[in-house]
């Protein structure tokens, strides 16, 4: 009895919780089927986006226990069956790859991978590994309660569940990357060995898409030589085979044409439909705006021709000569060619106002203890949204972001103590209408205020004429008329105005640009 009760327990709860553990795994993709991100809860995509932070966590376990493996088998020992990686090890790198599974799954899930056959291959070696390595660990833990017998199979588990790792982080780089990321710096002797092309002289393989062909200028193909390096260098990252965010592409003609979830990309001839201009065109930390702002932005002279090829009927075989280009497009153009990539644009702050020339704001008195008071009450109703430009100072910034259709007239109406401290108010895409805007005729601070997409109207105007510092207003998507949008003119600090799809005309737009000289206002025209 006293040897019965030293022997090793058998680890059959450990095999119980690890069976029905690659079975979720397995089971999450067939139940949950094709990823939808407009279905999903932020949160999943928030808790998804851990999945690049965890999964390094696995990956240094296994190669921890393949070392270990490995000093084992050129140790002294004779016994080579026991040693090396134990369970305990082997146990953190299958739980750790587990959890890299699931948070994968749920950045899967999360959207911008439709129909991307790269991507649903990764998931599935992904959870192909972690099987193998759960499985790894329960042949190692019935091992050692055997004694050590058929310790060579755990071995033979790990070294398999590694060569699959090996492939499912192949798949995560070309997904991140791009699939030549390994290759594309290659020497030439390395080249050669791979079949791949030689590189030339400018470091681009033979057979690369130039940026412009040798061709003279108005002999080159509109949408071949110029658009669509153009979409490669700025868009293609986000929009190709492997990763459609918005089950948009934007690597071939016919698939921009298509489009995605919100339709067509562009609307030949007419700018103000395209949504691939109309994009590019809204603020940079608009959360509609293209590139994200955390990627390079298209340069001036870029969208230029963007939207001089759109107007121009979106033809993807004209050349540069059949579509007759205006000066300032040639200019551009010239650029494209192999000038200085800089524009000459103004540099420009998370506002869309220029920085470089813009006096310095005097500093404000800190916030006092009540105002903070109030703001930290505002945190229930408004989670996020109301925050302080800064720790010293006592003025507020509010974006709707997160509330959209949640906010409306009754929930701004809430701000109504605190609102004389705004100096930024993004109502984007909210339920907001005239109504809200009126009390913002109180923010005598305001100097940023965006209502695209929403339900005010000429009204909200006469509110916003009151409000002296305002210096950008987006009326992007709403109903302001011309009548309206000329008493923005009577602002002597407006530099930008967005009037992109309202109702405004361009004789009013033309009127407006001759009040405001100093003013940029984008039309999509």
């Amino acid at each position: 009895m006293a040897e019965s009760s030293s022997s090793p327990r058998k680890p059959v709860a450990f095999t119980l919780a690890g069976l029905i553990t690659i079975a979720g795994m397995v089971a999450m993709p067939l139940l949950a089927g094709q990823p939808d991100g407009d279905k999903v809860p932020d949160l999943v995509r928030f808790v998804g986006r851990f999945h690049p932070l965890v999964l390094h966590l696995p990956i240094g376990m296994v190669t921890l226990a393949i070392l270990l493996e490995i000093t084992r088998f050129f140790s002294k020992d004779k016994d080579k069956s026991r040693g090396g990686a134990g369970a305990l090890v082997l146990g953190f790198a299958a739980a750790s790859s587990v959890v890299a599974v699931i948070l994968g799954f749920l950045l899967y899930q999360g959207g911008g991978w439709d129909e991307s056959k790269l991507a649903e291959q990764h998931m599935w070696r992904g959870i192909f590994f972690a099987g193998a390595m759960v499985v790894t660990f329960l042949v190692k833990m019935w091992s050692d309660a055997a004694g050590g017998s058929g310790a060579w199979l755990s071995k033979a588990g790990l070294f398999g569940s590694s060569v699959v790792m090996g492939l499912a982080s192949h798949d995560g780089g070309s997904l991140t990357h791009g699939e030549n990321y390994l290759t594309e710096e290659a020497p030439a002797p390395i080249r050669k060995v791979l079949g791949l092309p030689a590189k030339d002289g400018k470091g681009k393989s033979e057979g690369d898409a130039p940026g412009a062909p040798a061709a003279s200028p108005e002999q080159l193909v509109v949408y071949t030589d110029l658009v669509a390096p153009i979409l490669e260098k700025r868009c293609t990252n986000c929009h190709n085979a492997d990763k459609s965010k918005g089950k948009l592409r934007l690597d071939t003609y016919e698939l921009i044409v298509k489009g995605g979830k919100n339709g067509s990309s562009i609307e030949p001839g007419n700018l103000e439909k395209s949504h691939l201009v109309a994009r590019i065109l809204l603020p940079k930390d608009d959360e509609e705006h293209m590139p994200p702002e955390e990627k390079p932005q298209v340069e001036e002279h870029e969208l230029a021709v963007l939207k001089w090829w759109v107007a121009s009927g979106a033809d993807p075989k004209k050349t540069v000569a059949e579509l007759n280009p205006p000066a300032d497009v040639k200019a551009a153009l010239a650029k494209l060619g192999g000038g200085s990539s800089k524009s000459g644009a103004v540099a420009k702050n998370d506002g869309g106002v220029p920085a470089a020339g813009k006096p310095a704001a005097p500093k404000a008195a800190p916030a006092d203890p009540a105002l903070k008071n109030q703001v930290a009450g505002f945190a229930k109703d408004f989670p996020g949204a109301l925050t302080f430009e800064s720790q010293q100072s006592p003025l507020l910034t509010f974006t709707a972001v997160s509330l959209r259709e949640h906010l409306d007239d009754n929930a701004f109406q809430k701000l109504a103590p605190v609102v004389k401290h705004l100096v930024t108010a993004d109502l984007s895409a909210t339920k907001v209408t005239d109504k809200s805007v009126a009390l913002l005729s109180g923010a005598e601070n305001l100097r940023m205020v965006r209502l695209s997409e929403t339900g005010v109207t000429d009204a909200s105007i006469d509110a916003l004429v009151k409000l002296p510092k305002l210096e950008s207003v987006n009326l992007y998507g709403t109903a302001v008329t011309d009548g309206g949008v000329q008493k923005l003119a009577s602002l002597p600090n407006l530099k930008h105005l967005y009037l992109w799809q309202t109702k405004v005309t361009p004789q009013a737009i033309d009127e407006l640009k001759k009040k405001l000289p100093n003013c940029e206002i984008v039309t999509g025209a």
